[in-house]
C-alpha cells in the first residue's frame, strides 16, 4: 500500500515547503505584483466576499446562501493538516484563492483530493487562475497525494479551458445535476494526474 498523504505537524501551519520557491511570498512573476502564498486567517473576510460574488450572482457555485468568513475559515482550519489553500495576493489585496479538500470520506480515496479556485470578478482573466492552481498541485504533489478532481457547472468555458491548459482531463459529465438560477445545469469533472 503506498504512503498516506503527507501530514504536517499539529504545529505547522503552513504546507511544508516542495524544495523550491515559485510561489514563495516575495515572488512577484506573472502578473505585476501578484504574489501566491499559503491562505493565512486573515485572508478570509476576503475570500467569504470573493466566494460570495460566485454564489449570489452566478452558477458557478451551487450555493444559495452567503457564507460568512468564520465558516470558510473552519473548513480551513479543520482540513489544513492534509489539504493546502493558497491565496493571490496584490499589495494588500486577496484576489483569488484555491483550495483542496477531501473528495470522497472512505480510507482508500485518501490520495485523491478535489481542487477549486475563485478569483475576483474584476481579475480573471490574468494568468492569477493558473497561478494558483498550479502552487496547488504542487503542492498536493508534494504532500503525496496520486490525482486531483474539480468540478466545473456548465457553461464555463474559461474554467473548463483552465482545466485543459493545467493537463486535467475531462472524466466526465452529470446532466442536470444542480438547480440554480432558474435552470438544470451539467457539471463536468476533470482529473489531473499527480506522478
Amino acid at each position: 500500500m503506498p504512503d498516506k498523504p503527507h501530514t504536517p505537524s499539529s504545529h505547522d501551519t503552513r504546507p511544508p515547503s516542495t524544495g523550491s520557491t515559485p510561489f514563495c511570498p516575495t515572488d512577484t512573476a506573472g502578473p505585476s505584483g501578484v504574489i501566491v502564498r499559503p491562505t493565512v486567517e486573515a485572508d478570509f473576510p476576503a475570500i467569504a466576499e470573493i466566494t460570495n460574488h460566485y454564489i449570489l450572482t452566478t452558477a458557478i457555485h451551487f450555493g444559495y446562501e452567503a457564507v460568512t468568513a468564520e465558516e470558510l475559515c473552519a473548513a480551513w482550519r479543520e482540513g489544513l493538516a492534509v489539504y493546502p489553500w493558497f491565496t493571490a495576493e496584490e499589495g494588500a489585496a486577496v484576489i483569488g484563492y484555491a483550495k483542496a479538500g477531501l473528495w470522497r470520506a472512505r480510507a482508500a480515496y485518501r490520495w485523491t483530493a478535489e481542487v477549486g479556485l475563485y478569483v475576483h470578478p474584476q481579475r480573471r482573466g490574468g494568468g492569477i487562475g493558473t497561478r494558483l492552481y498550479t502552487a496547488l498541485l504542487d503542492e498536493l504533489r508534494a504532500r503525496g497525494f496520486r490525482s486531483a478532481v474539480g468540478g466545473v457547472t456548465l457553461p464555463n468555458e474559461a474554467s473548463v479551458k483552465l482545466h485543459e491548459k493545467l493537463a486535467f482531463t475531462c472524466v466526465g459529465r452529470f446532466a442536470q445535476a444542480g438547480y440554480k438560477m432558474d435552470r438544470w445545469h451539467d457539471v463536468a469533472f476533470f482529473q489531473r494526474m499527480l506522478p
